[in-house]
């Protein structure tokens, strides 16, 4: 009997769970809640941020190593030394400074009270002038990596981070001497060696056919931004499933595993999920949907879709190119709205009921007919990550009148992310990248609501993962093919995974009502995301000025 251990590093906490290697059953699980969370207005010593700042600290990474793992093998009962692998994902793109060793900036003395110091979250967005910079550059001398993510890169990613680094904190640049991936790094402080993974390297590290952005370019962005990739980026890049390395005896003492067992190479949430859903064929749409949504599919052939977030050669399966597009905010925006836009009355409601908040809005959303509520939103309350690929986009409803109620609104949020998939998906198969299921993992899968207004919105039946922990057995999968138990992904997938097909039907009436709603949100999506009006930008840039 062989097991092996899977981690996922989420945004708020870090969950490992043990799953046995003949078929996947997972036994036990635990989670650690970051001590710090995630930094969005000061340092741990008080030290401001700037607007759309987040940053985390690395050592609460280690601690869920420290935590979570022994935790989950107690749970599980099993013995630690049948434990074969381990593996890891990470949200993405999340950027750590680190010393030649790999010790992160933030814990090098004089750099405490440095933000720039710190762990760049996937959701830090203020790199978005860099990225603006980045894409006219790369549009005005004919990049031909552009077209590989869609024409727009985002100020998610690793060089629009870095670049910021650099212009904004220029001694902290200096002290930088690798610019890594978390989910790198946390390969890095298992096994003592630093390995890049193939899928942040090209969907977040623009690392296509084999290179990166050249030094001529980088240097027309900023003369001291020449040797970025030379300097801070080139390192060894691991593809998925492989091994990166053992397990060390540090990293043994702190998980309760044996020293000297399989640690994959380091992956992505939603893209480690693939295998976990089943869904590692061409066609088949995985959507991770929780705080914010991530869309990946594998496809045979090489496509440009405007505004994806990136196509990579094996960058979600090996031997496929993998495609990623995604939607920065789904289950942030519901959560916004039930924490800072619900009447006190709402709450006193659900609580009398015995409901939370979200569950008392979903019952009093579902008793409604597609557009009786009368509105029409926009999802981009944290920025537009496809089609847009524009974090100065903000949210949006129109509609709203005296007669307006906490449901009403409440639906329509969910109905203008379901709108942002359906953009996705018909950019896609416009793009001759066709979706022919989509697949739905993550927390917001529970919300029947949910599952059927995207059924509806898609017009397409909705499969959903068994698992409740996707990427964490996602990451025990890639394991075990490191490991050797299994000859490749495929085979690992169709053993340890689950999915069920067609778990959601459309409902024709409703879809045909719908038709008529995304052709409103369309409109909308083009007049305030493709430069017909300004307003959303400005106001960003109002919003900045006063800040500062």
């Amino acid at each position: 009997m062989a097991f092996v251990v899977g981690v996922d590093f989420g945004t708020l906490s870090g969950r490992a769970v043990v799953v046995r290697v003949a078929d996947g059953a997972e036994l036990g699980t635990a989670v650690h809640e970051y001590a710090h969370g995630v930094l969005e207005q000061a340092l741990p010593d008080g030290t401001p941020l700037g607007p759309d700042w987040a940053l985390q600290v690395p050592s609460d990474y280690v601690d869920v190593l420290k935590t979570a793992v022994p935790a989950a093998v107690r749970a599980a009962g099993i013995d630690p030394t049948l434990v074969i692998g381990i593996g890891t994902d990470f949200t993405a793109c999340t950027m750590v400074p680190t010393t030649a060793d790999g010790t992160p900036l933030n814990e090098v003395e004089g750099f405490a009270s440095d933000p720039h110091a710190y762990v760049k979250l996937w959701k830090h967005h203020a790199a978005q002038p860099q990225a603006d910079r980045i894409n006219a550059l790369a549009a005005k001398r004919g990049e031909a990596w552009l077209a590989r993510y869609g024409g727009l890169i985002s100020s998610e990613w690793e060089f629009a981070k870095g670049l910021q680094l650099l212009e904004e904190a220029p001694a902290t640049y200096a002290a930088t001497e690798h610019w890594v991936e978390a989910a790198d790094w946390i390969i890095w402080q298992l096994c003592g060696t630093y390995v890049r993974n193939a899928c942040t390297a090209g969907y977040k590290g623009i690392f296509q056919d084999g290179t990166y952005p050249t030094r001529d370019f980088l240097a027309e962005l900023n003369l001291d931004f020449a040797d970025f990739v030379a300097d801070k980026l080139e390192v060894v890049t691991g593809r998925l499933g492989a091994e990166a390395g053992r397990l060390t005896d540090e990293a043994a003492a702190w998980t309760g595993l044996p020293a000297g067992i399989v640690v994959a190479v380091g992956n992505v949430d939603a893209h480690v999920t693939s295998p976990a859903a089943q869904s590692t064929e061409p066609g088949q749409m995985l959507a991770i949907m929780g705080t914010s949504t991530c869309h990946i599919m594998n496809g045979e052939v090489l496509r440009e879709v405007p505004g994806m977030c990136g196509v990579v050669d094996g960058g979600v399966t090996p031997e496929l190119w993998g495609y990623e597009a995604g939607q920065s905010g789904v289950g942030d925006i519901f959560n916004w709205f039930v924490t800072h836009s619900v009447p006190a009355a709402v709450g006193e409601e659900a609580a009398a009921r015995g409901l939370s908040v979200h569950e008392l809005l979903t019952e009093k959303a579902s008793t409604q007919a597609v557009g009786e509520h009368g509105l029409v939103a926009l999802d981009w309350h944290s920025g537009n990550r496809s089609v847009l690929v524009d974090h100065e986009l903000s949210g949006l409803v129109l509609g709203l009148t005296l007669a307006t109620r906490p449901e009403d609104v409440y639906r329509a949020l969910i109905e203008s992310t379901a709108f942002g998939a359906r953009t996705i998906v018909d950019t896609f198969n416009e793009a001759g990248v066709p979706v022919r299921e989509f697949v739905v993992a993550g927390g917001l899968l529970q919300n029947p609501l949910v599952m059927q207004i995207y059924a509806d919105v898609l017009d397409m039946p909705i499969s959903v993962i068994r698992s409740s922990q996707g990427p964490a057995l996602g990451s025990a999968i890639h394991a075990a093919v490191a490991a050797g138990a299994y000859a490749d992904i495929h085979a690992a997938s169709a053993a340890m995974g689950g999915v069920e097909r067609a778990a959601h039907e459309p409902d024709p009436e409703r879809a045909a009502a719908y038709r008529r709603l995304y052709a409103e949100y369309r409109t909308l999506h083009d007049y305030f995301g493709r430069g017909a009006n300004e307003v959303m930008r400005r106001l960003k840039a109002i919003r900045r000025e006063a800040r500062r």
